[in-house]
């Protein structure tokens, strides 16, 4: 990398925005970093909120209603990641980092834009190489992650209104247990509940496999670190080392640089000080 001062770009997972990366950024500005996070298209300030949620709920109308992210899918992310990326790197390098399905987004990103990154970082994150993301989904390595048990989250059927649409505001107290193991088992109840309701109610489905799956000379060539994160409950160990394992075998001259931390799936952002930390030594040593 450069000499000139890195930019470290943040994506966030699904349901998410640039909101859930907040605590990195403070923490990473803190220690003179300059960072930013993104919001993916229809998430954010660019999300619609289903209007059954205003107001009394309308269980009819959420069940039914249109999503506004219906259509949106991974060609738009990568367009609006790389417009980023040109801007941040008329200024020096590029570190760009993702989160759990944030790393399809930096598969399709080095796939199409390797000269817009000089590194990319996975926490926890989805890296696709020998399959699509419903085969690694439906994996034996996934078989024991406890977001499995949280279909109860969902307000409507995604081939109706065009999205996941979650229930965020759940009351049910077995659902928020679940959650709490799986996500956030190193926080607090009350850490949890401020994190849902930070979170988009509908997610897209349009996941271009095409796209996202590793192309050894375009993504392969730039160098790359993968965050294991050995308490998550979501996305299990199991596929993470698979992730890790397929992409090695995929470019064995370029491999993951790994690290761990102990961090649950959300944990590993809302106590930020470790991952600024880590993300610190990576942009400054390499």
């Amino acid at each position: 990398m450069s000499t000139a001062e890195p930019t470290v770009v943040l994506v966030h997972g699904a349901s998410c925005n640039s909101a859930s990366w907040g605590p990195a950024v403070r923490e990473l500005a803190l220690r003179g970093v300059r960072a930013l996070a993104v919001d993916l298209p229809g998430h954010g300030f660019g999300a619609r909120i289903p209007r059954g949620l205003l107001g009394t709920r309308d269980p009819e109308l959420l069940a039914s209603e249109r999503s506004g992210i219906a259509g949106v899918g991974t060609s738009d992310d990568l367009a609006s990641v790389a417009a980023v990326l040109r801007r941040a790197k008329e200024h020096g390098p590029v570190v760009l980092v993702g989160a759990s399905r944030g790393g399809a987004t930096l598969n399709a990103v080095g796939n199409a834009h390797p000269e817009l990154v000089d590194r990319l970082v996975y926490i926890s994150a989805h890296c696709p190489v020998s399959a699509g993301v419903g085969e690694y989904h439906a994996s034996p390595e996934n078989a024991e992650s406890l977001l499995h048990r949280t279909a109860g989250l969902l307000l409507a059927d995604p081939g109706l209104v065009g999205a996941l649409r979650f229930d965020w505001g759940t009351a049910d107290a077995e659902l928020l247990d679940v959650l709490q193991e799986a996500l956030l088992a190193d926080g607090t109840r009350d850490e949890l509940l401020t994190y849902l309701h930070a979170q988009d109610p509908d997610e897209s489905i349009v996941i271009e496999d095409e796209l996202i799956r590793a192309n050894p000379d375009t993504w392969g060539r730039i160098p790359r670190h993968y965050v294991r994160l050995p308490a998550d409950r979501a996305m299990p160990l199991a596929l993470q080392d698979r992730y890790i394992a397929e992409a090695d075998a995929l470019t064995p001259d370029n491999r993951f640089v790994v690290h761990d931390l102990d961090a649950t799936h959300i944990g590993v952002q809302i106590h930020p000080e470790p991952i600024a930390e880590l993300l610190q030594r990576v942009i400054t040593t390499g």
